[in-house]
């Protein structure tokens, strides 16, 4: 026996006709079989922590007050870290 992995992009032109190609002609045919890895096929999810983090910084962003100038000719002066 053996194993092909094709990974098909559906979101392209190309990837929905191959998928609809390899369906047609290979669905009910003896010996081959068509297994999909359903981590693949489910759309990833960003980790939650890491969606609040960035979502806390957009906020602040749209918040004057919270931002730090920095003279370019002293940026760890205008950090405060010297």
């Amino acid at each position: 026996m053996t194993t092909f992995t094709i990974k098909i992009n559906e979101k392209t032109k190309a990837g929905k006709a191959f998928r609809a190609m390899t369906e047609t002609f290979l669905k009910n045919a003896k010996g081959i079989e068509i297994i999909e890895n359903p981590s693949d096929t489910e759309e990833k999810v960003y980790n939650l922590e890491f969606l609040k983090m960035i979502k806390a910084r957009a906020e602040n962003i749209k918040d004057k007050s919270k931002w730090t100038l920095l003279d370019p000719n002293d940026v760890w002066g205008s950090l405060g870290l010297r």
